[in-house]
């Protein structure tokens, strides 16, 4: 079976072959990587196949099922739908870390206790948009998660979990005393 070039499911255009890698630094989860990889290479894959931090999944490679959702510079990003170039300097965060930081370790106790997971495939992103969302909106109302959770899709329909387990995160986080701003290891001022 002839091996998948996972750049053309993301980038379906672009022209491959004859194209050069540089070697880039990119800064994930408080670590800087130097990597050689074509600036065009979704971030996705310079996460899973070069660093190897397999916890971002692939969903739909078009950005659209938030399967895939990282931070950059604290903001939540699909990485199918990203580019190594456009990275630039910003400082990437993967559910492999998002624990460190005040509002992640929130969202993944109240993920366990509301036991949100069933198939788990979608879960990385779902936690990465609702750590996002806590970080900016500490008591989000139900509409705010609608809106916050929108682009992120669970195909085993655990909604209601997740919108429980955001509610008793925030509730959580709410009580947890504030130690450098919430932002993980190596991310802080």
């Amino acid at each position: 079976m002839p091996r998948l070039d996972r750049r053309r499911v993301c980038r379906p255009d672009a022209p491959w072959e004859g194209r050069v890698s540089v070697s880039v630094t990119v800064h994930v989860n408080g670590a800087a990587h130097a990597v050689d990889a074509d600036p065009d290479t979704p971030l996705l894959w310079v996460l899973r196949d070069i660093i190897g931090l397999t916890g971002t999944k692939f969903g739909c490679g078009v950005g659209l099922c938030g399967a895939c959702t990282v931070w950059i510079d604290g903001k939540p990003a699909r990485s199918c739908a990203r580019s190594l170039e456009s990275v630039g300097a910003g400082a990437v965060t993967t559910i492999e870390s998002v624990g460190d930081s005040r509002q992640g370790a929130a969202v993944q106790r109240a993920w366990l206790d509301a036991q949100v997971v069933q198939c788990g495939y979608c879960q990385s992103g779902q936690i990465m948009s609702a750590a996002a969302l806590i970080a900016k909106t500490p008591a989000p109302s139900d509409a705010d998660i609608d809106a916050a959770m929108s682009g992120n899709v669970c195909r085993c329909g655990t909604y209601p979990r997740i919108r429980a387990a955001i509610h008793a995160a925030a509730a959580e986080f709410a009580l947890l005393p504030v130690h450098g701003g919430g932002l993980p290891k190596g991310r802080r001022g």
